[in-house]
């Protein structure tokens, strides 16, 4: 699939943000994060912003965005419109929280509440956002088990690392923070790696074969159905060279977990100062990987529409 900027953007940037508010929501209460109201402003802002931006890059990759809340409307059949509609839910709960944090500087009682269900909301708008792709049964690279839980982590662990360099930032770094962002690496590093070698190693059940319905022997094909490039081919016929995938891979797995676990473990016992600057590049450096990554998940998909354009199998 043509790995598009708009995408790439939405699903890194909010996923990130939706990770961070989880956090917020669920270690706030907890007393576990610093209950002050210039950190609060901070958090939630950086949090909302990377929502907020994600989404609106989404709707730059429809044809036309300005009927973009047309596709809430199928919520029914559409895993797009019901991440959509968990989208917009997630501001209530989350905004009501902010509120609560930043006015009144609590996060206890019903406003603790308000934070559970803002993280809820949170984890099950990212679940949708990944169900989009897992639910097309035509491109074998996303429809597998492993596509939810690397959203999941993924958007957990870049969020995780956002917290705790901000918390660095303040002065008030807390290890459970930094927990996370290294149990959600290590977890999202373990799933990414056996995603790929999951897509390396098996193959669609589509075949040219079955595609055509011509069994019995191999189809191959005769003439191009066009004489240039057309959308099919460039959206989903989209091909990366398999040294230059490899190359990619190294660098995700380098920039998104190794460097920003490492810094995270080098922050816990460094001094002020360096803490905050190893939390800052590990926030930076996991952000990178995973875009990087993103750009694979979508330039290493093929779609079985391919199969009537020459490939023997998807």
């Amino acid at each position: 699939m043509h790995p598009a900027f708009s995408v790439i953007f939405f699903t890194t940037a909010s996923g990130l943000g939706y990770g961070m508010l989880a956090l917020l929501g669920l270690m706030g209460p907890a007393g576990a994060l610093p209950i002050e109201r210039w950190f609060g402003v901070t958090a939630f802002g950086l949090s909302l912003a990377a929502i907020s931006l994600g989404l609106l890059a989404s709707t730059f990759h429809l044809g036309h965005p300005e009927r973009a809340w047309r596709a809430v409307a199928q919520w029914r059949s559409s895993w797009l419109a019901r991440e959509g509609v968990m989208a917009i839910a997630t501001y209530v709960p989350a905004g009501l929280f902010a509120l609560g944090w930043v006015v009144l500087e609590t996060s206890g009682g019903a406003w603790g509440g308000l934070g559970v269900l803002a993280a809820i909301c949170a984890g099950l708008t990212v679940a949708a956002t990944s169900l989009i792709y897992r639910s097309l049964k035509t491109i074998h690279q996303w429809h597998n088990g492993f596509t939810m839980p690397a959203y999941l982590l993924l958007g957990l662990g870049t969020g995780a690392l956002a917290l705790q360099a901000l918390l660095h930032l303040f002065g008030e770094p807390r290890a459970a923070v930094a927990a996370v962002a290294l149990g959600a690496g290590l977890a999202g590093w373990a799933v990414k790696w056996a995603y790929w070698r999951f897509i390396d190693e098996s193959r669609a059940r589509s075949t040219a074969e079955t595609a055509t319905g011509l069994k019995g022997g191999r189809v191959r094909l005769l003439d191009p159905p066009h004489t240039q490039d057309n959308f099919l081919l460039k959206e989903m016929g989209y091909r990366v060279a398999r040294n230059h995938s490899r190359r990619l891979r190294l660098i995700a797995q380098f920039a998104g977990f190794a460097l920003p676990l490492a810094l995270t473990v080098a922050a816990l016992t460094l001094p002020t100062l360096p803490a905050a600057m190893a939390a800052v590049l590990a926030a930076l450096s996991g952000g990178l990987g995973v875009v990087v990554e993103r750009w694979l998940f979508f330039a290493e998909a093929r779609h079985a529409v391919t199969l009537f354009y020459g490939a023997s199998t998807v």
